[in-house]
């Protein structure tokens, strides 16, 4: 779980936040998502915040995995079991292939903080066109561990014995995906 002789390589990240109660000013965890991306090294390249509505999530997304220079996709919100959580509904059906541990993880590093209720957690990673989706709970603090415990590491090329980076296209100045 350490960094290798590697060399670093920034990513091209895009933050949405899920909300129907929050906006931009008011939105702390898709802030700090936008802050540790760029403290990290890596560069955000959008930032929105949309209501929890399945088809403006799916529309996001799916402009976001299509661009080719957006490598990563950090979804806060809309994941948990109220009425209007619809953001795995909206985000799977994108998916070619699903990160099953990631939802696995963070579940097992949110009982030390949490307890039983990382049960109502419906985080979920997959890879779309070479492109990283992760969809982690609303809260700052689900944030902050999802980033602190799992994404940091494996979105930096340094990390060893394998992290996503190989597995994400690479950022094209122009023209199509590889």
């Amino acid at each position: 779980m350490g960094h290798d002789t590697a060399e670093f390589t920034p990513l091209n990240i895009a933050v949405l936040t899920v909300s129907d109660s929050r906006n931009l000013k008011t939105d702390s965890s898709g802030q700090f998502l936008a802050d540790s991306v760029t403290a990290a090294g890596h560069e955000l390249v959008d930032r929105q915040l949309h209501p929890d509505d399945i088809y403006r999530i799916r529309a996001v997304v799916s402009d976001w995995i299509v661009r080719p220079e957006i490598q990563v996709v950090l979804i806060t919100g809309g994941t948990g079991f109220t009425g209007r959580d619809s953001t795995p509904e909206a985000v799977t059906p994108l998916l070619d292939k699903m990160v099953d541990g990631f939802g696995e993880l963070f579940r097992h590093v949110s009982w030390e903080e949490i307890g039983t209720s990382t049960l109502q957690s419906r985080a979920l990673a997959g890879l779309a066109n070479r492109t990283l989706v992760a969809c982690m709970p609303g809260s700052t603090g689900a944030c902050r561990t999802a980033w602190g415990r799992i994404l940091r590491e494996q979105l930096d090329s340094r990390t060893g014995p394998c992290n996503f980076v190989q597995h994400l296209a690479a950022a094209p100045a122009c023209g199509t995906r590889s």
